[in-house]
């Protein structure tokens, strides 16, 4: 009888022993499937150096929902409740890992090209996003896309990407179509140095553009330099070429001011040539929709961080140079921003 006992035990400890593997690499497949919630608001006070004009705006009143379904499967929606005034349902796709390297993203999401423009309101490092990030290739599509992951060496890293998505804007998605457009990026990081390149190819109306982007950017402690150029192709003459430039350094520091624990000042250089956004006019032409400029900001930045709480105090001047001929719209200007930035 004792030695049937013994038996039993012995075949229990064995059966525990064997299952331990598949129970430990279940706990390690676990994930959690509480949503994240993210937010930011940016209100701000605007004035126009020359003329005396200023206003308030509610610049963005964002919130964002993120989780995962499975260690393969994400999610993230993306809603703007005030973009001055306008609610715009800004993202929303799923992702795939169809293998730890390669995944599959479907939905409305930013089109894979550019380096500015990824930058979102909770992280700007200035009140206004440069020519190329706010005006030359602000894209958002809804389409699809592939990532792939190269496995490099520790201290570097590339992330490849391309999609297709509708020629279309976002709010017209039941047009069928003949012609897509498409976008693809690659993006290097090697120690403190980033390097993007892409290309893009857009139809906004029956005239397509081509696009290719490079930039660089540097972090070193409390430092980031940046530069990134686009250069806009119109087909079959339909417009000369576009050129767009975007540099800037931003040095962040520790100090002690109250409930801020950290400071940081900017400059930026950037400027673009004249520029059509490929929408034809009632004569079957492309117009310059935004004339050559270039642009000076200097700026300052006091901050308060802990954890997941973010709040910045930002005051910017902006300084323009237009052709002597430009004619410039009221806000178009010389002027001073100041913002508060809240973001969790």
């Amino acid at each position: 009888m004792t030695s049937i006992r013994l038996r039993s035990l012995i075949l229990a400890a064995l059966s525990v022993l064997i299952a331990l593997p598949s129970l430990a690499e279940e706990e390690k497949n676990e994930v959690n499937l509480v949503p994240q919630l993210h937010g930011v608001l940016r209100p701000r006070w605007e004035m126009d150096t020359k003329g005396g004009e200023s206003r308030f705006q509610l610049r963005d009143a964002r919130l964002s929902l993120n989780g995962q379904l499975s260690p393969e499967i994400d999610y993230f929606f993306q809603t703007n409740f005030c973009d001055r005034g306008k609610i715009l349902f800004l993202d929303g796709w799923g992702r795939i890992a169809l293998t730890p390297s390669l995944k599959l993203q479907a939905g409305q999401f930013r089109l894979p090209f550019g380096t500015d423009c990824f930058r979102a309101p909770a992280n700007y490092i200035f009140a206004n996003r440069s020519f190329i990030g706010g005006t030359m290739n602000n894209v958002r599509g809804v389409g699809a896309k592939l990532s792939y992951t190269f496995a490099l060496p520790e201290s570097s890293s590339l992330l490849v990407e391309a999609g297709a998505f509708n020629p279309t804007v976002m709010s017209e998605q039941n047009v069928w179509v003949k012609k897509m457009a498409f976008a693809g990026k690659a993006l290097y990081s090697v120690g403190n140095v980033q390097l993007a390149f892409g290309a893009e190819t857009l139809l906004p109306d029956e005239i397509r553009i081509n696009s290719l982007s490079g930039s660089a950017t540097w972090r070193h402690r409390g430092w980031t330099v940046e530069g990134e150029y686009l250069n806009k192709h119109y087909t079959n003459g339909a417009y000369k070429s576009a050129h767009g430039y975007n540099f800037f350094a931003d040095y962040a520091f520790p100090v002690k001011a109250g409930m801020f624990n950290q400071a940081s000042v900017q400059a930026r250089f950037d400027g673009m040539t004249d520029y059509s956004n490929g929408i034809r006019d009632e004569y079957g032409k492309l117009t310059t929709t935004n004339p050559a400029r270039n642009r000076v900001t200097v700026g300052g930045t006091l901050t308060y961080t802990y954890k997941a709480v973010h709040c910045d105090l930002r005051l910017d001047y902006e300084k323009y140079f237009y052709h002597h001929d430009a004619v410039v719209a009221t806000g178009a200007g010389d002027k001073i921003c100041a913002e508060m930035v809240i973001r969790f």
